[in-house]
């Protein structure tokens, strides 16, 4: 969730000073769900410095029935000093877990504060009224900040424990860890869960990763608790015990004294002959440091950018001005909008600057056969055009010589650039497809298994929607929430990133403004996704070229 703070100025970026991770928790949220407590999530917004209008920033986790949710989900944000950078947290009860939240929520009310105010009060803690609901309270909620040290190891780990308290009636304990990070205040914020093993008084955890800034911000000696909980359904988890240790401690590994004595507190002092609540034990533990975007560019990683374009009917008569393809001599239609936006940044990033284009969807001369996949530019042998310039023109040209027909087959497009992207696995080279459409998917089914193949490839996917249309099912594809599956197989990797263009479009009619948005937004992924792979894949950047200018990634990403 890395994202800059502040309008977004292609022409006038600067590098932020610090990058700060703000916290959430909130207490005594209201009620509403009938038979359960509320299952609360916070959205941030951040307002744009000239519009002034609010942007969704990003959201936390859901927690299920709490009123005192403590999110795990950071917000990490790029500080400017010399702004005033308004925040705008709106919390939800969540009915679904539909990437749309404006159809599944209710409102439980919100607060507005800056990040300034939050860094400035006392320990970096910041606890503000929710309100937003006439004639109600609803609760409060706490921000906590703490300035990210640049800490790229990432740690590895495994626990177990054994003997663990009985909490349940009916059966053993379904324990859980949580693990919280000590702040300078003296205060504990939330850096990991694991999973819940249920029925047992001796689990064994999954290893996980997290993050060593996440467990310690880079101070070794920091005390890291750990509580020990039982689960229960209606969410009032039961305290079994905790214990306390430090990165440095941690990091010895499996030896006797990562043998942690889980102690209850009230227990002890109300029983004599109190020992323990059990014990937990580290079974392993690795640190590996963490590759960034930057490495790989640095070492001559290539992103190689394919673009594909909705030729169907439903766009249209090319030559109307209610089509979404019409050419206006005044000002560039929707296709043409979300191509520029995205190719002009990922162009940095490729040094021949040859781009194939792609349109389906139509039916083509001489014959009128419909393609799923034809070059824009008439040359099957290379569908190569120069620079976006070249890819627009193509596209243009197109417009005059095929027949817009249909369906919406996307599987076709992604089958082939998943061919190239096959034969290239070592790291050299990143494949990102961008396909711009107008509407619902003809063959979804075989999209999913076109994305479930490709997951395991080098390549990225991002899908703008241009147009009036419902685009629900699009979010099928988009892995955020549920990763895409095909035949009880899923995904490897989250590769899809699906956004409406009209979500991003200027109302003043500022074209570069919405050019800006919808880039920063749907290349936003594109690092971590690269990195997945790379990760997936045991590939580890080349050394830094020689000292060539470098496009400087704060512009966009």
């Amino acid at each position: 969730m890395m994202a800059s703070i502040g309008e977004f100025d292609p022409l006038n970026t600067r590098v932020p000073a610090t990058k700060i991770e703000v916290t959430v928790s909130c207490r005594s949220l209201l009620d509403v769900d009938t038979f359960s407590k509320s299952d609360p999530v916070v959205v941030l917004y951040l307002q744009a410095v000239g519009t002034k209008e609010w942007r969704d920033f990003g959201r936390t986790e859901v927690i299920d029935n709490t009123r005192n949710p403590d999110f795990v989900r950071k917000f990490v944000l790029d500080f400017f000093f010399e702004e005033k950078q308004n925040l705008r947290f709106d919390v939800y009860n969540v009915d679904s877990r539909s990437c749309n939240i404006s159809k599944h929520k209710d409102f439980l009310g919100q607060t507005f504060c800056t990040l300034g105010e939050i860094l400035g009060s006392t320990g970096g803690r910041l606890e503000k009224t929710l309100s937003g609901i006439p004639g109600k309270k609803c609760g409060v909620i706490i921000f906590a900040a703490e300035e990210l040290s640049n800490c790229r190891d990432i740690a590895t780990m495994q626990l177990c424990a054994n003997k663990l308290d009985k909490k349940d009636f009916f059966g053993k304990s379904d324990p859980f860890l949580v693990f919280y990070r000590s702040n300078e205040d003296g205060t504990f914020t939330i850096c990991h869960k694991t999973e819940v093993i249920k029925n047992t008084l001796n689990p064994v955890w999954q290893p996980f990763t997290i993050p060593v800034r996440a467990l310690c911000n880079g101070d070794y000696d920091r005390t890291v608790k750990v509580d020990v909980c039982d689960w229960d359904r209606d969410g009032s988890h039961d305290f079994i015990g905790e214990f306390t240790t430090s990165y440095r401690e941690l990091s010895r590994g499996q030896n006797q004294f990562n043998v942690y004595e889980v102690l209850n507190p009230k227990k002890k002092g109300k029983k004599k002959k109190y020992v323990n609540s059990g014990t937990v034990t580290l079974l392993s533990f690795k640190v590996e440091s963490e590759f960034t975007f930057v490495d790989f560019i640095r070492g001559g990683t290539q992103l190689n950018f394919t673009v594909a374009i909705d030729f169907t009917a439903s766009n249209g008569n090319p030559s109307q001005p209610t089509s979404l393809h019409y050419m206006s001599p005044y000002q560039m239609n929707a296709y043409a909008m979300a191509l520029k936006a995205v190719g002009e940044i990922i162009q940095d990033y490729d040094s021949n600057k040859l781009f194939p284009a792609y349109g389906f969807g139509a039916k083509l001369p001489p014959d009128g056969k419909i393609s799923h996949g034809f070059p824009l530019n008439g040359d099957a042998d290379n569908p190569n055009c120069a620079a976006i310039e070249g890819v627009l023109e193509a596209y243009f040209r197109s417009l005059k010589t095929v027949q817009l027909y249909g369906p919406t087959n996307f599987a076709p497009v992604i089958n082939k650039v998943a061919n190239y992207a096959a034969e290239i696995t070592d790291g050299s080279q990143y494949f990102v497809l961008l396909m711009i459409t107008d509407g619902v998917i003809s063959d979804m089914v075989q999209t999913k298994e076109a994305v479930v193949n490709a997951a395991g490839l080098p390549l990225s996917i991002i899908i703008v929607g241009v147009g009036p249309a419902e685009f629900d099912a699009m979010e099928e594809l988009d892995g955020d929430e549920v990763r895409v599956s095909s035949r009880g197989r899923l995904a490897e990797r989250d590769i899809v990133q699906f956004v409406p263009f009209r979500d991003y479009i200027d109302r003043s009619g500022n074209q570069v403004l919405s050019m800006a948005r919808l880039a920063k937004d749907v290349l936003a992924e594109i690092p971590d996704q690269l990195l997945s792979f790379m990760k997936s894949r045991g590939v580890e950047p080349r050394p830094a070229l020689s000292s060539s200018p470098l496009p400087e990634l704060r512009h966009h990403i």
